[in-house]
């Protein structure tokens, strides 16, 4: 199966493929439904492609809103431009979408997005028989029900989530935005009123008057839904017949794509090599290092009733994202800070490479790039420094430190 990792911008596309992901999916500046995210310039889109074919890898791109009559033209130029730079497929959510792409650029593939919501077989024939290549599941069908689809249509891709933030509606199909603010989530502007506390008033006259919905003591968050993770359930996904695996986030941090890639790559090779997951109870442990809600499998196993999340907000990042690795020679590393970090504390390595994944050493020394001034304390964003490591790393690796050094995990 390909993994297939979220990339709001060029760094973390780099990062994706670092840490093993196969495709990953991307967004312009328009058309698509994570308008909030940093998202990619027509030249950023042709760089991330360039070199994730230079790497035998892919690039998937979201067209995925429900479209007005004023979005066709700037549609018609932005399928043209995909087919010209070689994008591997583009996501489509409208039909209307879909029918103009296949006319103006009948070379790029195309993938049904999940916010079409395909939930049956039916549809699924319907959608091959338009020429679409691959179809990205609903996030609410099962396990049978996959694989039902597959038995029935198995010349078509299917792509499953696997990983990442849950909508309370059908695959991200929701109005409360638009109703609570004016912007639009079928057109990538969700504000998540979903994830908000509530009250309810007693009428219109006696607003305050407010009466407290109290599910129990943790609060109100009656819509707030939990976070997937399917990595232990991989053999079945493989079973079911899943081409792809897919991981929301294109908002998330460099942090979250490194370590999502790093668990579900390591989890598809050992699948691969041995047909089952020995290490899966590690890799779980690593997702839990990153900011989520309380994780589900949701509806994989079938129907499920303990898909809320009854809390305000998400589990905090275990760890803090200090620095990227630029290049490595002799014991010296040239590291891209990003958060601020001092000599004398206790940095830890995120890396593909088992050998030095997870080691901790103490920062001795650090210079500026050059190596000819000492620096005691890292806090200029971005800037370039020389640190002095004990093990050999490698471009594109993380340095993290704890996010709360006194406080111990169970």
């Amino acid at each position: 199966m390909e993994l297939l990792l979220p990339a709001g911008n060029l760094k973390k596309l780099k990062t994706a493929f670092h840490f093993g992901a196969d495709a990953v999916y991307i967004g312009g500046k328009s058309l698509s439904l994570r308008a909030l995210a940093d998202n990619f310039t027509e030249d950023e889109m042709r760089e991330g492609i360039e070199y994730a074919h230079s790497l035998g890898k892919k690039v998937y791109v979201t067209a995925n809103i429900f479209a007005k009559n004023s979005d066709l033209p700037a549609a018609r130029e932005f399928f043209v431009f995909l087919q010209n730079a070689g994008a591997d497929a583009v996501l489509i959510s409208d039909l209307g979408m879909l029918s103009l792409c296949k006319e103006v650029a009948p070379k790029l593939a195309t993938h049904v997005s999940t916010q079409a919501n395909t939930t049956n077989i039916a549809a699924v024939k319907f959608y091959k028989n338009l020429g679409v290549k691959r179809v990205v599941l609903a996030r609410e069908l099962g396990y049978e029900e996959i694989a039902q689809i597959h038995a029935e249509v198995p010349d078509m891709e299917l792509e499953v989530f696997a990983h990442g933030a849950m909508c309370m509606s059908y695959s991200g199909r929701c109005l409360l935005s638009s109703y609570f603010s004016g912007r639009s989530a079928n057109r990538g502007e969700c504000i998540q009123p979903c994830r908000w506390s509530y009250q309810i008033t007693e009428t219109e006259r006696h607003a305050d008057k407010s009466l407290a919905v109290e599910e129990d003591e943790r609060g109100t968050y009656f819509m707030n839904s939990r976070d997937l993770r399917l990595l232990s359930h991989i053999p079945d996904l493989a079973k079911a017949g899943v081409s792809s695996l897919k991981v929301e986030g294109r908002m998330k941090s460099e942090f979250y794509v490194a370590t999502v890639a790093n668990a579900y790559r390591h989890a598809l090779d050992e699948f691969s090599k041995s047909g089952r997951i020995e290490h899966a109870k590690l890799y779980n442990e690593w997702l839990e290092t990153v900011a989520h809600r309380t994780y589900t499998d949701a509806f994989f196993e079938g129907d499920n009733l303990d898909t809320v999340c009854q809390g305000a907000g998400q589990q905090p990042e275990k760890y803090v994202f200090t620095a990227v690795v630029q290049s490595y020679a002799d014991g010296k590393t040239i590291v891209e800070m990003r958060n601020r970090f001092k000599v004398g504390e206790e940095l830890v390595v995120l890396s593909p490479n088992d050998d030095v994944n997870g080691r901790r050493f103490v920062l001795r020394e650090m210079f500026d790039e050059g190596g000819q001034t000492a620096v005691d304390d890292a806090k200029l964003v971005q800037r370039l420094y020389r640190l002095t490591v004990p093990f050999s790393l490698s471009n594109g690796d993380l340095l993290l430190k704890d996010a709360f050094p006194n406080r111990v995990y169970l």
